[in-house]
């Protein structure tokens, strides 16, 4: 017999634990999904505008298909020789500078991150690591000790090797050309060659979707690299998150920021739900980290794993989906901003592509971030079946980044439904 929804719930803690966190005050449970639409248990239809995980949609056929042929046939992994790791590499890195042309795969952006800075170490013999103060890139316990965002209350004594800069903020700090950011690096990166440490590497998200995706003009990131190659570290561009299309302008938002990173890591939407990561660097640097560390994975770039990622890249082409990302987006922001012109309560509104959303705040003269007020709109957009989230520093951005399949009809729904909570759902309760 099936739980009950209170029966979940107290099975979750029970059995895996407690603190395990679940959206909503009042938890969902999906049974299934197919494109940019779940389920629940009582048959009730939600619209995803929150998952990128099913990043060429829920259930896709040509994923699904890839997965159940390979799986039929044949799965182990790398110590034995097979075609399809190498052939998607290969694909994968022919979308990218030439420079970015040799690929370690994992299972989970956490991992990736995790060899990255470790390459990074090889290769420089520093240690000193710069991240921003919000964000997040992971949780292993290297990484988890950079994630602001998600701060963890103990660790291994790694902290000393970390340095954070305040995380762009377009709408409180205008920093149109990046020269603000490349200063605070600049900065933190002496304080390390003071400390002895030595700087290894800034570790970014080139598009910082976690800290609200600031509205960054194209090249933005260009300073701040020219500075950390000046002063011998390396650039590590984290699209876990951006990448894929993600932006519509561009297949990878380090392009769209006008850099190419040293070290480049993939996650979440690599596999479309199948566990798959990856770190993208030069032949030289992959060389250094693999005599140093000799690593090795025993899932990652299974031949199921890359028949799924492979089906991704080519539904992106075929279905046209980054163009799509780029039309829905604009069509997005249209329909935000005229929110905006109805409701005081949106301050800002900025994205690109498919991922958009709006910061809530008490008073557009202060910019008081109205937290608690857009926790109540997500709930309130959850009872009314629409699913997404909340970033930023204050918690108070709206996080809409669904499925690429998006399109203009769901992007209707989705601001016809926000624009009735925005003017049901008190500011100050």
């Amino acid at each position: 017999m099936a739980r009950t929804q209170s029966e979940l719930v107290n099975d979750r803690a029970r059995l895996l634990g407690p603190n395990v966190s679940t959206f909503y005050d009042d938890p969902v449970h999906f049974v299934k999904g197919e494109g940019v639409w779940l389920w629940d248990a009582d048959g009730r239809k939600y619209l995803d505008c929150y998952n990128n995980v099913p990043h060429v949609g829920h259930c896709n056929p040509r994923v699904v298909e890839a997965i159940r042929r390979q799986a039929s046939t044949l799965n182990t992994h790398t110590r034995y020789l097979h075609d399809g790791i190498l052939d998607y590499v290969e694909r994968l890195t022919g979308t990218m500078a030439p420079s970015l042309n040799t690929a370690i795969l994992t299972c989970t952006g956490s991992e990736a991150n995790d060899i990255a800075l470790r390459m990074a170490e090889a290769v420089t013999g520093k240690r000193g690591i710069i991240a921003t103060d919000a964000t997040y890139h992971g949780n292993t316990s290297l990484v988890s000790q950079l994630s602001r965002s998600n701060a963890p209350t103990v660790g291994f004594g790694l902290d000393q090797y970390l340095r954070f800069v305040e995380a762009p903020d377009s709408y409180r700090h205008a920093d149109p050309n990046g020269t603000r950011f490349a200063s605070a690096v600049a900065h933190k990166i002496e304080e390390i060659e003071h400390d002895g440490i030595g700087f290894a590497a800034l570790i970014v998200c080139p598009y910082f979707l976690n800290e609200g995706f600031p509205d960054n003009p194209d090249g933005w990131l260009n300073a701040t690299a020219e500075l950390v190659r000046k002063a011998g570290g390396i650039l590590v561009c984290d699209e876990v998150q951006s990448g894929f299309g993600r932006t519509g302008t561009h297949l990878w938002a380090h392009e769209k920021m006008g850099v190419v990173p040293d070290i480049l890591t993939l996650g979440k939407p690599m596999a479309n739900g199948h566990p798959v990561g990856a770190v993208v660097a030069e032949a030289d640097i992959v060389a250094e980290f693999r005599e140093g560390y000799r690593y090795f994975n025993t899932f990652a770039g299974n031949p199921v794993s890359c028949a799924a990622a492979m089906a991704v890249l080519e539904e992106l082409e075929q279905a046209d989906l980054v163009a799509n990302a780029k039309t829905v987006g604009a069509y997005a922001r249209s329909r935000l901003l005229a929110l905006k012109d109805r409701h005081d309560v949106i301050g800002d509104v900025r994205g690109s592509g498919l991922i958009f959303g709006a910061e809530m705040v008490a008073d557009r003269s202060t910019k008081q971030p109205a937290s608690r007020f857009t926790d109540r709109v997500i709930n309130a957009m959850r009872q009314r079946g629409i699913i997404h989230s909340k970033l930023g520093r204050y918690k108070n951005t709206l996080k809409i980044r669904p499925p690429m399949p998006f399109s203009i009809a769901n992007a209707d729904l989705l601001f016809d439904t926000l624009d009735e909570v925005l003017s049901q759902v008190p500011l100050d309760a």
